[in-house]
């Protein structure tokens, strides 16, 4: 394919936004446009690693040490909203959230044996139920995705040679392990990662599994969440690297971004493109800054995206085969909204929104 340098694409982004399948309401791109985060005083120290944003105006956040935070006045002010937890649980770390309202949202610890649980509630966070404990004592439960308010899912390391799965069709109220017999076989040392949330996505009725530990890193594909294919995702792994985000923006275009999280410095095969559906990935022209743990699409410019890590942000106008660096603050979480509005989240208690000037 022919390779555009940034400047010409910041220029020919609306024209890109036209092409087939393009939707009527997505936004131009004015080259002079400058991207900012704008943090937001949470008065919290906690690493909040799950972001789940549901509006401009209300957003969720959660992390280590049992924290659940809940902001419904565009981040000004936040609410702890957090489960109860005994002196014994209060160091879970809820490294992923998903929430559909101010009400409703579904959190998951990670960590071996049971402290991989999910907790729900329907109440703004005044009383959680918590609906799964992990008994397996090899899982390892990393990242939880929902396709839509009552069908989604959760997947754990490995166990027996298969990435484990487990599926809610309550909207998170119970669980049920998945059959692994449709499941890829994983290789020895392969595992994902719960670093944002998006080691496991859904769109369209298609689900992906983002996985590391092994070389390159790979990235499963399913159309039902059943039924397993994997392809080799061009993101360089290993102990500790490869595929930590992918996210798709329709059936067949996705993006992934990943590197070595002991080597955050490192800009070199550490994101990759796919326009058939992850058959195939295509390494990207030019890389993000850094590794890279988070990754969303900015909903409503077509081939927009944004990627976050412990060095800084990008951001892509070709559906990641380019990515230029904004930012040098450090995010773990990103994920935009319609508008788009778009949220980071990270160490140190850091929650910030993105400004467009």
């Amino acid at each position: 394919m022919t390779r555009r340098p940034w400047t010409l694409l910041l220029g020919v982004i609306a024209l890109v936004q036209l092409g087939a399948g393009a939707s009527r309401d997505a936004w131009t791109w004015n080259p002079r446009l400058k991207l900012a985060w704008k943090l937001l005083p949470t008065d919290s120290d906690a690493r909040f690693r799950g972001l789940a944003p549901v509006s401009d105006k209300i957003a969720w956040v959660s992390g280590t040490s049992g924290t659940v935070l809940r902001s419904t006045d565009s981040g000004n002010t936040w609410e702890s909203v957090g489960p109860k937890l005994s002196e014994e649980d209060a160091a879970l770390e809820f490294r992923d959230i998903e929430a559909w309202s101010a009400e409703k949202a579904v959190i998951l610890s990670i960590g071996e044996g049971n402290s991989s649980r999910i907790y729900a509630t329907s109440d703004g966070g005044a009383t959680w139920t918590q609906s799964f404990t992990n008994q397996e004592p090899t899982a390892f439960y990393d990242c939880i995705a929902f396709e839509n308010p009552e069908r989604g899912m959760a997947m754990s390391d490995p166990v027996d040679g298969k990435i484990r799965l487990i599926e809610t069709r309550d909207g998170g109220e119970s669980w049920d392990v998945v059959d692994p017999t449709g499941m890829a076989p994983a290789l020895e040392g392969e595992s994902g990662f719960a670093a944002s949330g998006t080691c496991l996505a859904t769109t369209a009725g298609r689900w992906y599994v983002a996985s590391g530990g092994v070389n390159p890193g790979r990235i499963f594909r399913s159309r039902d969440g059943y039924h397993w294919d994997v392809s080799d995702a061009s993101i360089a792994g290993g102990e500790g690297s490869g595929v930590f985000s992918v996210q798709f923006r329709d059936a067949k275009v996705g993006l992934a971004v990943g590197g070595n999280y002991s080597a955050p410095m490192g800009a070199v095969n550490n994101a990759a493109w796919s326009g058939d559906g992850g058959v195939t990935w295509i390494p990207s022209a030019s890389f993000p800054g850094g590794y890279r743990s988070g990754s969303s699409w900015m909903t409503g410019w077509y081939s927009a995206a944004l990627a976050v890590g412990p060095t800084g942000s990008d951001l892509t106008l070709d559906g990641g085969r380019n990515w230029k660096v904004f930012d040098n603050g450090s995010f773990d979480s990103v994920e935009c909204v319609k508008g788009p509005v778009c949220w980071a989240s990270g160490e140190n208690g850091r929650v910030a929104r993105l400004v467009i000037t």
